[in-house]
């Protein structure tokens, strides 16, 4: 290596299809802010045209964005035409990070054949059921196998789904970690976020999550419903964006709740908006290890979970009780209620000892980049 060379970080090309702020996303988001740029930078590469919400900061880090077009069917001869010609304009990027899921299939070949020698794919997800989609998503899966150096997992259940059990020797598990320091319970912040949302002595019931099939937004809407019919004095806060919103906001209207729900949209401040809510509800059809389960119990909310999140995701004691999703939207609404009296204390020793806490975890990533690179470059 000259000299040269070594005094400028390693760049790192991370993968995505917009840098919005999704769990993936803001997982990615965390290392980046904590990892010693000068030794580690990230750039990313991604398949949309529009600008996503972590763009700027991505940017102002010192981060390089690169757009190719979506991974669609129709895309998928220019798409193998544009990667090629990516790789071979950018000879630089010795270490490709995906976040895609078996849709980097296309880049881990590319990448092989242009010479990338540590190629990284992260799995984020677990999905359950069967479709035509899963075939043709089982299909790219294991075409993708032989292309990778490293398998990711932020959860063993999304490294089973996407790597198969019989890999299980190669999981590489990399914690869905957080600044837990900035999520820890202020009852000064607290009532400052209850004043700003009008709020006063409600019950405030809090999800995080983007409006799609896997978050159950249906069901938990059914669950509040329910809840309003034991305690009227009661908010529902939902954070977060995507296609399904409108559905649920027509959902709200026909369940007679309107009132009663705040939809927030996609925002920044979610470790304050977690200070205002009384117990966080997330009934997942499915999940890899969720970073909004991270972040609540950072906070010392009461939490309630679906049976299909995996219990890895649970740090802390007494926090955190487990639903059936067979289970009436009633019942959930009488645990929900039985949860509210738990105290909020600061939590940030448990995170940490899980290894969920970024500093300590941002630290081990960047040695890993940095261990790659020499071995490989």
């Amino acid at each position: 290596m000259s000299e040269n060379v070594a005094q400028q970080p390693i760049r790192v090309l991370n993968l995505f299809t917009i840098m919005d702020r999704g769990g993936a996303e803001t997982m990615v988001m965390n290392y980046y802010r904590h990892i010693d740029r000068t030794k580690v930078q990230f750039d990313f590469l991604v398949h949309r045209e529009q600008r996503g919400a972590y763009d700027d900061e991505i940017e102002a880090l010192g981060g390089r964005i690169y757009r190719l077009c979506p991974i669609y069917p129709q895309n998928f001869a220019r798409y193998k035409r544009d990667l090629r010609g990516f790789f071979q304009a950018h000879p630089e990027y010795k270490i490709i990070h995906s976040h895609m899921s078996e849709l980097g299939y296309f880049a881990f070949r590319e990448a092989e054949q242009q010479g990338v020698p540590v190629r990284i794919c992260h799995a984020h997800n677990a999905p359950h059921g069967f479709d035509a989609k899963m075939i043709v998503r089982t299909f790219f899966k294991k075409r993708m196998m032989p292309h990778l150096t490293h398998l990711f997992m932020c959860g063993e259940e999304s490294g089973k789904w996407l790597y198969g059990e019989k890999n299980k020797s190669r999981f590489i598990m990399l914690n869905n970690a957080i600044d837990a320091a900035s999520y820890t319970y202020d009852l000064s912040k607290r009532e400052e976020l209850r004043r700003q949302l009008g709020l006063a002595d409600e019950l405030v019931i809090g999800h995080v999550g983007r409006f799609n099939p896997q978050k159950n937004h249906p069901f938990l809407l059914d669950i509040f419903a329910a809840l309003l019919k034991k305690e009227s004095n009661a908010v529902l806060l939902l954070v977060g964006g995507g296609e399904g919103m409108s559905k649920m906001q027509e959902k709200v209207q026909e369940l007679g709740i309107a009132e009663h729900v705040r939809f927030l949209g996609v925002r920044s401040d979610v470790a304050d908006l977690m200070q205002a809510m009384d117990v966080f509800v997330l009934p997942s059809l499915y999940e890899g290890l969720p970073v909004t389960m991270v972040e609540a119990q950072a906070a010392g909310l009461p939490c309630i979970i679906s049976d299909k999140v995996p219990p890895e995701c649970i740090l802390t004691e007494g926090l955190v009780d487990v639903m059936p999703l067979s289970a009436s939207p009633g019942a959930w609404a009488e645990k929900i209620l039985a949860k509210r009296a738990i105290p909020r204390t600061d939590r940030r020793a448990e995170i940490a000892a899980h290894g969920f806490d970024i500093t300590t975890e941002a630290a081990k990533l960047q040695e890993f980049y940095l261990k790659a690179y020499e071995q490989n470059c």
